[in-house]
């Protein structure tokens, strides 16, 4: 038996502080229906520094923040995760979102099946993608998603409030140059410890020339597909859902939690 899914697209060119408050919205929406079905939000963000909580209490908070408006990125603060992410219009960002009546029982097994629907999803497109964290990773957690157990290509992070549970995973597609030149400079500002090595992208792991020197593009549409086929396999029933311009607003409604400062 297969649950709705309804798949909504972000419109491009959303603010930082904007997006980073979709998902809360769509989970404050799922608390007031506690029969209304799964959704699934797309976006291509525009480049954003998403610190956590623990990241802002940190003594080098202020040059952190510094570091990521001098590359660019927006800083924000999210309610979920564990520290300091890049991302940028050439990674793929999934906030899958739904009521709950018991959500915190399901936390692990959540964390499972979407790391094993992003595994999946890559491997079909040719990645030799693996569950876990490789050595030195940013935000490092147990359900990354690596390439060849060498560099991460993909985070995942869970908000579980009273009656709905809220699933965020980013798949780095392109351009992990800039994320690794940014996060260097955040990290040392923070004090933590890490190899920017350990940054992948799709695009970097596929396709690779007859010299093995240069990857060829690799479309955000083309990992967006194999992601929604691979959430059908695991039981879900995906349907399209219009953008609603009233969510924008329910968003803004929560900027003060985001702010960075």
């Amino acid at each position: 038996m297969t649950s709705p899914l309804l798949v909504l697209r972000t419109p491009d060119g959303v603010a930082p502080l904007d997006d980073v408050a979709l998902g809360p919205a769509l989970l404050a929406r799922a608390q007031a229906d506690p029969v209304g079905p799964a959704v699934l939000r797309l976006a291509r963000p525009r480049p954003t520094l998403a610190f956590s909580r623990l990241d802002t209490l940190a003594p080098g908070w202020p040059a952190a923040l510094a570091a990521a408006r001098a590359h660019g990125f927006e800083p924000v603060v999210r309610q979920r995760g564990g520290r300091a992410a890049a991302y940028h219009e050439g990674c793929l960002l999934l906030d899958l979102v739904s009521a709950d009546l018991d959500p915190r029982t399901g936390i692990r097994p959540r964390y499972e099946r979407g790391a094993a629907i992003l595994t999946g999803a890559l491997r079909d497109l040719g990645v030799d993608a693996r569950v876990g964290a490789v050595p030195g990773e940013y935000c490092p957690g147990d359900h990354s998603v690596n390439a060849s157990g060498r560099v991460k290509l993909a985070g995942t992070a869970q908000r579980v409030v009273r009656g709905a549970w809220l699933f965020s995973s980013l798949v780095v597609v392109r351009d992990a140059d800039r994320l690794r030149t940014v996060l260097d400079e955040v990290h040392a500002a923070l004090g933590l410890a890490w190899d920017p090595a350990s940054v992948g992208s799709v695009e970097s792991v596929l396709h690779l020339d007859v010299a093995g020197a240069r990857p060829s593009g690799v479309p955000t549409e083309v990992v967006e597909r194999a992601v929604l086929d691979h959430h059908a396999r695991a039981g879900y029933d995906v349907r399209p859902l219009p953008w609603d311009p009233a969510l924008l607003v329910e968003a803004r409604l929560q900027h003060d939690r985001h702010v960075a400062g």
